[in-house]
C-alpha cells in the first residue's frame, strides 16, 4: 500500500498561457527550459545521468511552479516537457548499450505521459471554471509573486475586490436555485477543491507582503479579509450544497472516464480493456472463493463467512501487535532464506521502524501501510468501543500475517532498500504495477509454495486476494461511470468479508484523490504480470529464483512489461513491448 509518485501530482492546470504583466512592455523570448544537446553527459547516450538531469529540472521547476491551477505552471511544464521530446528525439540510441535504451524508452515514454496529462487537466479545469468566475485572476496574483513581480497595490485591491463580487454574485444566484449553472456533483466537489487550494495560496502571497509594504496593507487589507471570507463560504456552498457532501461520511471522487482509463492502461504497457480487467478481476475472485470454502471446510466451518468470522475473532491482545509485527517479519525473512527465494541484506532485515497510525488516520487506512517503515493499525484506547472492536477484527493475527511480508519483505521494504542503491536514477519511472504489483506477486508465490501452512493463514492471504480482485471491480466500475462509493462499499462487505467501517474507509481512501485513478487495480494486474514473468523465465529455466528476483530488484522501478523487455533482451522502444498479454481468460482470447 505503498504511496507512489503518480503524474496526477502535476495538480489541475489551466489554460495553456498567460498574457505579459500591465506595464511590462514587450516580453521578451522565453529561454529554453531543456539543456541544449551539448550540456547533457559525455558520451551522450549515458542515459542514467541524462535521466538524473530531467528529473532535478523538472523538480526545479515545480519547486518555482508551485500554485494550485498556475497557467504559467502549466505553459512552463509544456515547453520543458516539448523540449525535452525533441531533445531525446535526436540522441543516437543505436550506439547505447541496453541498459541506456531501456532509460531512453522510459524517460521518452514519461515525456510524452506528461504532456497527455497536461491536456487532460486543462479539460477538468474547462469543465469546473464556470462555476469560477474570477478565480483565474487571483491565480494570476500568486503567480506573479512565485517569478520576483512585484505588485501594485490599488490594482491588487481591485483585482481582490471585483474577484471577491463575482464569486458572490454567482453564490447568491446558487443558494437561490442550485441549477442556475450546469453542472454535476462531481465537477462542482472539483470546484470546491481548486478553490480552496487558491485559498491558501492566496493567504501566502497576502502574507508574504503584509506588514512589509505599508501600502500593500492599506489597500489590500479589507478587500483580502471579506474575498478570503467568501471563498471559505463559497467552496462550503459547492461541497455541501452542490456536491452533495455536507455529511463528513459522505464519499466524493472525480471519476476519469473511460478514455483516460485507456490511455492510462496504454501508458503501462497493459493491452486489456477496462472491461475485460473486469472480467479478469470476477475471475479472481471467483478462485478465491473456491479455495476459501475449501479452507473452511478443513476448519469445520459451514461456509467461507462462517470461518472468515472465526478468523478474524483471532487477534492479539491489546499491546501486543507490534511483537506480533515482529515475529511475523521474521518468519517471512526465514523462510525466503530457507527457500533460496530472494537476496536480503543483512542491513534490511532491520532497518525499518514502526509506527503505530492514529485513531484519526485510520479513519482512512483502516490497515497496516509500509514502504520504507511500516506502520501498524491497531485499535487504541480513545476510540469508541464499536471502531476498536472493528480494528480488533480487521487486524487479526491471520489478515496481518500476510499484510507484514506485504509492507516489509520480500514487499516494500525490500523494494525501498534495493531502488536507493540500484539505479536510483529510475525512481522516476515508478509506478504501482512495479511497486504494489511486486508486493502482491509474492502473496502469489508464497500462497502457491505453501508459506500459510493452516487454513486460517489461507484464509488470511485469501481475504486480501479477494480484496485486490475488487478493488479492480470498484475503482474500473467507479471510473466508467457504472459504480457508486456506496456500491464500492457494499461490494467489499459483501463479496469480500470487510467490515463495514473499514470496507467505507478503503473505498474513501481510493477517491479521494491521494491515489491516481489506476493504483487500486495495480495490485493484482501488476502482481499477474510479475507472475506470467516468472513462469516465462523461472519456468522455462533462464533463471533461478534468486537471480530472477535480483535482478528485478537491482532493476529498478518501471512498468513490468519493460521489466520483461530488459530480462528477455528486447527491444525497449517496440510497440509490441506494450502489447505483451499476460493473462489467460481461459477462453482461448
Amino acid at each position: 500500500m505503498m504511496k507512489t509518485a503518480l503524474a496526477c501530482a502535476l495538480g489541475l492546470a489551466l489554460v495553456a498561457a498567460t498574457a505579459a504583466p500591465a506595464g511590462a512592455g514587450t516580453p521578451a523570448a522565453p529561454l529554453p527550459l531543456a539543456p541544449a544537446a551539448a550540456e547533457l553527459p559525455a558520451p551522450a547516450h549515458a542515459m542514467a545521468a541524462v535521466v538524473a538531469r530531467y528529473r532535478a529540472d523538472l523538480g526545479s521547476l515545480r519547486h518555482v511552479h508551485d500554485s494550485t491551477a498556475g497557467p504559467r505552471a502549466e505553459a512552463a511544464l509544456r515547453a520543458f516537457n516539448s523540449e525535452w521530446r525533441q531533445l531525446l528525439a535526436g540522441l543516437d540510441t543505436a550506439a547505447m548499450g541496453a541498459e541506456d535504451r531501456l532509460d531512453h524508452a522510459l524517460l521518452s515514454r514519461e515525456v510524452d505521459r506528461q504532456l497527455f496529462q497536461l491536456d487532460f487537466e486543462r479539460r477538468r479545469w474547462r469543465e469546473a471554471e464556470p462555476l469560477l468566475p474570477g478565480v483565474a485572476e487571483l491565480i494570476a496574483l500568486v503567480e506573479a509573486r512565485r517569478q520576483h513581480e512585484y505588485p501594485d497595490a490599488r490594482t491588487s485591491a481591485d483585482t481582490l475586490d471585483r474577484s471577491r463580487r463575482a464569486l458572490a454574485d454567482l453564490r447568491t444566484r446558487l443558494e437561490k436555485d442550485p441549477k442556475a449553472v450546469a453542472t454535476t456533483p462531481i465537477v462542482a466537489f472539483r470546484a470546491a477543491a481548486l478553490l480552496e487550494g487558491v485559498r491558501r495560496d492566496l493567504k501566502a502571497w497576502s502574507t508574504f507582503h503584509a506588514g512589509y509594504d505599508p501600502a500593500f496593507g492599506w489597500w489590500t487589507r479589507q478587500p483580502y479579509e471579506v474575498l478570503d471570507k467568501e471563498l471559505e463560504t463559497y467552496a462550503k456552498l459547492l461541497r455541501d450544497r452542490l456536491a452533495g457532501a455536507a455529511d463528513p461520511e459522505t464519499i466524493i471522487g472525480d471519476p476519469i472516464g473511460r478514455e483516460a482509463l485507456l490511455e492510462g492502461l496504454r501508458h503501462e504497457g497493459i493491452p486489456y480493456t477496462p472491461e475485460e480487467l473486469m472480467r479478469l478481476a470476477e475471475r479472481e475472485l471467483a478462485w478465491c472463493r473456491r479455495e476459501l470454502e475449501r479452507a473452511a471446510a478443513e476448519m469445520g466451518a459451514p461456509d467461507w463467512r462462517a470461518a472468515l468470522e472465526r478468523v478474524k475473532n483471532r487477534h492479539p491482545a491489546p499491546g501486543e501487535q507490534p511483537k506480533l509485527v515482529v515475529e511475523l517479519a521474521d518468519e517471512a525473512i526465514a523462510w525466503l532464506d530457507a527457500h533460496e527465494m530472494v537476496t536480503v541484506p543483512a542491513l534490511a532485515r532491520r532497518d525499518w521502524r514502526m509506527t503505530m497510525l492514529t485513531p484519526e488516520y485510520q479513519l482512512q487506512a483502516p490497515f497496516f501501510l509500509g514502504g520504507e517503515d511500516v506502520w501498524v493499525a491497531y485499535p487504541a484506547d480513545s476510540m469508541p468501543h464499536d471502531k476498536k472492536l472493528m480494528a480488533l477484527r480487521g487486524n487479526n493475527r491471520h489478515f496481518s500475517r500476510a499484510v507484514v511480508h506485504h509492507e516489509l519483505i520480500p514487499g516494500h521494504h525490500l523494494q525501498f532498500f534495493y531502488n536507493t542503491r540500484y539505479n536510483p536514477h529510475r525512481e522516476l519511472f515508478d509506478t504501482p504495477f512495479w511497486t504494489e504489483g511486486w508486493a502482491l506477486y509474492w502473496e502469489f508465490r508464497l500462497y502457491d509454495l505453501g508459506f500459510a501452512q493452516t487454513p486460517e493463514d489461507r484464509i488470511g492471504m485469501l481475504f486480501w486476494r479477494s480484496h485486490r480482485a475488487a478493488r479492480i471491480l470498484f475503482s474500473l466500475g467507479f471510473h466508467l461511470g457504472r459504480m457508486t462509493p456506496d456500491e464500492a462499499v457494499d461490494l467489499l462487505v459483501r463479496e469480500v468479508g470487510h467490515e463495514p467501517e473499514n470496507a467505507r474507509a478503503e473505498v474513501r481512501r481510493s477517491f479521494a484523490g491521494d491515489y491516481g485513478p489506476l493504483y487500486q487495480i495495480a495490485y493484482m494486474v501488476g502482481g499477474l504480470q510479475f507472475r506470467a514473468l516468472h513462469d516465462e523465465v523461472v519456468g522455462a529455466g533462464r533463471m533461478s529464483e534468486r537471480e530472477f528476483h535480483d535482478t528485478i530488484l537491482k532493476g529498478g522501478p518501471m512498468p513490468v512489461a519493460w521489466v520483461r523487455a530488459r530480462l528477455l533482451g528486447l527491444d525497449p522502444a517496440s510497440p509490441d513491448v506494450g502489447r505483451w498479454k499476460f493473462y489467460d481468460f481461459g477462453d482461448g482470447r
